[in-house]
């Protein structure tokens, strides 16, 4: 029998699994401005490579109000940025 019979196939590979990329608010609040930061701003300022599909972490406390277009959230950093006084807006 050959071999790539022999060996046990294992694992799956979701084809239709979407990919995020992972921003945290202590690096959008580097950003200045007032216009709002959607995933266009955070390519512009290196934060991610492919503005398709963004994710916003929230590990820590912003100090000021800001605007954030992303396509996902944590419940935590929707919470910090209605907090502040800032909208979190789901694209």
């Amino acid at each position: 029998m050959p071999l790539y019979r022999r060996v046990p196939k294992r694992g799956f590979t979701n084809i239709f699994r979407k990919e995020y990329e992972i921003v945290d608010l202590v690096r959008l609040e580097a950003i200045t401005g007032d216009l709002p930061i959607t995933p266009e701003v955070m390519k512009e300022h290196g934060l991610i490579k492919k503005p398709q599909a963004v994710k916003i972490l929230g590990n820590s406390d912003l100090t000021r109000s800001i605007t954030v277009h992303a396509h996902k959230f944590s419940k935590s950093a929707k919470e910090q940025i209605e907090k502040s006084g800032g909208k979190a807006v789901t694209v």
